[in-house]
């Protein structure tokens, strides 16, 4: 059966962030991501987690200035000592939660800067980064996302992120394979999946096009969860989805796979 994380810096957004925990374990849960956890002591949350059982099953380095519109900083020229700066702090987190995936934002197309030379960025930092997290055990994420969420951002395709993974060549770096942004650039998500699969560290969901639960919208939830399981998928499905309503009232589609 799927192991589903629910997405706490979308979900159960009813209550404060380090209440959200406990109404997710409440709820069936059995791990947790958020997009950033910087906000909170590491403590906090490591007392959050073993209370109600549940794993840290990913969060993203940080992502420069989010609130000013950055997007990450992995594929931006100039700023490589912050981005290093990021991976320790992260890393400090990640020890403290048992968080043993970790995603690096690529950022946004930078004006007056090439491809090519954002390329080059990218694949450096990643290279550092996979480094210093393969010295913990844990692996590095990158993700494509769709340009309608995230006009600009530098990484959107399936291919592009597999390109880049067979590029790399670090055992720990994989892709994160959000259906929702899938089905929005490349479509075909069950033929995607197979295609990239030994390459896929994580996949997440949510409805499309409007990414609420995933028991709406054109995508058939159901039957690719039946896919994953006769696959023999076992990692996470992280539910990064912005419910309808309150959180717990839109779970009926998971009480059918619990």
């Amino acid at each position: 059966m799927p192991r589903f994380a629910a997405n706490l810096s979308m979900m159960f957004n009813e209550v404060p962030f380090l209440e959200r925990f406990a109404r997710a374990a409440e709820c069936g849960f059995t791990g947790v991501e958020f997009l950033f956890p910087y906000a909170c002591e590491p403590a906090d949350i490591a007392g959050a987690l073993e209370r109600h059982g549940l794993t840290q099953v990913l969060f993203n380095l940080p992502p420069g200035d989010w609130e000013a519109g950055e997007r990450g900083l992995a594929a931006l020229p100039g700023r490589e000592a912050e981005f290093r700066a990021s991976v320790d702090t992260a890393l400090r987190y990640a020890e403290a939660l048992g968080c043993t995936q970790l995603h690096a934002m690529a950022g946004l197309v930078a004006e007056g800067v090439s491809h090519q030379a954002m390329r080059e960025t990218y694949l450096e930092n990643l290279r550092f980064a996979a480094r210093k997290l393969a010295e913990q055990g844990r692996t590095l994420l990158i993700e494509p996302i769709n340009t309608r969420d995230m006009p600009g951002y530098f990484l959107n395709h399936q291919a592009e992120g597999h390109a880049l993974l067979a590029e790399l060549g670090e055992p720990n770096v994989k892709v994160q394979m959000d259906f929702y942004h899938t089905q929005i650039m490349d479509g075909d998500i069950w033929k995607t999946y197979q295609r990239y699969r030994d390459g896929v560290g994580h996949i997440q969901i949510a409805g499309v096009p409007e990414r609420h639960e995933p028991d709406t919208g054109e995508v058939n939830y159901p039957w690719l969860f039946a896919q994953l399981d006769a696959a023999g998928y076992t990692g996470w499905l992280g539910c990064e989805y912005r419910p309808r309503g309150e959180t717990k009232a839109g779970l009926d589609w998971l009480a059918e796979w619990r």
